[in-house]
């Protein structure tokens, strides 16, 4: 029960929130509508602003909603707008944090997994493959999850699987073959060996044949024998993206597989710091309430003596204190403190 004087208080709030949350989503929405690859510099930038003035969550929600709308369309979406779109993404990947890309990520690959059981007869799963496969072009996510979505659509194997395997190849297959050329051999071998188990009216289908000489094509590196592939455009952008972030491209790849992904409600995101836990399922685990203890690895018994005289009672104190007092520099105390 809330007592009415309490509900008026949490109804303003709201509706002042809900104010808020709408003048922020026309911002952003502004932005957006007007993004192109000359203005992407000043953008990003009043993005960067619109970051560091809201708070993180409302901003990724807001960022990935209308990018969502704007991108995810029944019909199939210019490439070049799309590959502005992640750009975007990507150098805010970089610069305000991860959590941007692994937020953006995370409803994209939801979103295909659930378009792509749900037999959806326009081009929204075309859509949402271009923008993943943009996300590994721009250095936001590894090879890794590629992988996995290519080795998801070889077991099914269908005529609509085949069309994705082929669109996928197509964006990121010599990108692969430089990242993990072993992982993209056993990806064409398997495909080989579903082709020929096939049943021979999808074995004897033209659409088979082509994607079994893409494969031959990219395994052999041989750009000719793609028809309409152009490097020219991503290769554009990306150095473009070197002049706009300002940390390297490496470190911040969420190096995420896609059962991971999908789990991420039931089993925490690793991938971005804090958002994690550590051993089972935290849903309906209502009755658990044991508190985990703190490794801190070894630290000499002065040190806990020291800890002691300064009445350090609990673990997470005695190894907040034990990071402090054995750390190398302030680089290292921070890793630690963050472990």
């Amino acid at each position: 029960y809330v007592p009415p004087q309490v509900r008026k208080p949490q109804e303003t709030l709201d509706d002042k929130k809900r104010e808020e949350l709408g003048r922020l989503k026309k911002m952003v929405n502004g932005l957006i509508n007007r993004l192109s690859e000359p203005n992407l510099s000043s953008i990003s930038g009043q993005m960067e602003d619109l970051y560091m003035a809201n708070s993180r969550k409302d901003m990724n929600e807001t960022l990935t909603d209308i990018l969502m709308n704007a991108c995810v369309t029944a019909v199939a979406m210019p490439a070049r707008l799309m590959m502005e779109h992640v750009l975007l993404v990507s150098i805010l990947h970089h610069n305000v944090g991860i959590e941007v890309g692994a937020h953006f990520l995370e409803a994209v690959v939801k979103k295909f997994d659930e378009i792509c059981k749900s037999d959806a007869e326009g081009k929204e799963c075309e859509n949402l493959l271009a923008l993943i496969a943009h996300l590994y072009n721009f250095h936001v996510v590894h090879s890794l999850l590629i992988f996995d979505i290519l080795k998801k659509l070889v077991s099914i194997f269908t005529e609509k699987e085949i069309e994705l395997i082929l669109f996928l190849l197509k964006n990121v297959g010599f990108s692969l073959r430089k990242d993990d050329a072993l992982a993209l051999k056993e990806l064409i071998t398997e495909a080989q060996r579903k082709a020929n188990t096939a049943e021979k009216k999808l074995r004897d289908q033209t659409r088979v044949r082509f994607m079994l000489e893409t494969m031959l094509a990219l395994r052999n590196n041989d750009m000719r024998k793609i028809p309409g592939y152009d490097p020219e455009p991503v290769e554009k952008l990306r150095k473009l993206q070197r002049t706009l972030v300002r940390s390297s491209g490496k470190e911040t790849q969420l190096r995420v597989s896609l059962e991971s992904l999908l789990s991420a409600d039931q089993v925490g995101r690793w991938w971005i710091v804090g958002s994690s836990w550590s051993g089972a399922p935290m849903i309906n685990d209502t009755n658990n309430k044991t508190q985990q203890k703190l490794r801190i690895g070894k630290v000499s018994s002065k040190i806990m003596e020291l800890a002691r005289k300064q009445r350090m009672n609990t673990d997470i104190r005695r190894s907040i204190f034990c990071v402090l007092m054995t750390s190398e520099d302030f680089l290292d105390a921070f890793e630690k403190l963050l472990k």
